[in-house]
């Protein structure tokens, strides 16, 4: 699973020109799923957006997570993530798992962050076109790729 986060002080996400989802202070998180992720990277990927500490404490340090600050999440699926731009032009997206697995995960890691927290959780649509607005707070945006940080752990 690949994941960007992005710190935000507001985000939203539209289809079809409705709000479907909107949050505060919190983090978006755009989520990849690729053809071999196991539920392990589904927990590895869900318990680093629980528990990073990219947010400030009193001495303006990075020492707080979402948990602490009881923050919003707004999680989007974006297979995007798994384009390989190695050969040519345009992109492949064959390492993108297929998309019954894909909204499956998608789905599960959304029940795994609700059912691990008490933070508001809140999602796009699955396979729909949306229109993104964020106001980035920092900006501070993280990337998370579940098998190279399994591999060097």
């Amino acid at each position: 699973m690949k994941a960007i986060i992005q710190r935000v002080t507001k985000s939203s996400v539209s289809v079809e020109n409705q709000i479907i989802g909107e949050i505060n202070k919190g983090i978006t998180v755009f989520l990849g799923v690729g053809e071999d992720d196991t539920i392990n990277d589904l927990e590895y990927i869900a318990n680093k957006l629980l528990n990073l500490r990219i947010f400030e404490d009193d001495l303006g340090k990075m020492n707080l997570s979402i948990k602490d600050i009881n923050g919003e999440i707004l999680l989007i699926s974006q297979f995007t993530l798994y384009g390989n731009t190695r050969k040519g032009n345009r992109p492949s997206f064959t390492n993108a798992a297929n998309p019954e697995k894909a909204n499956k995960f998608y789905n599960d890691i959304i029940k795994y962050l609700k059912e691990n927290s008490l933070l508001t959780i809140k999602s796009g649509r699955f396979r729909a076109h949306m229109e993104i607005m964020i106001i980035n707070d920092g900006p501070v945006t993280l990337t998370i790729d579940s098998k190279v940080a399994r591999r060097r752990a």
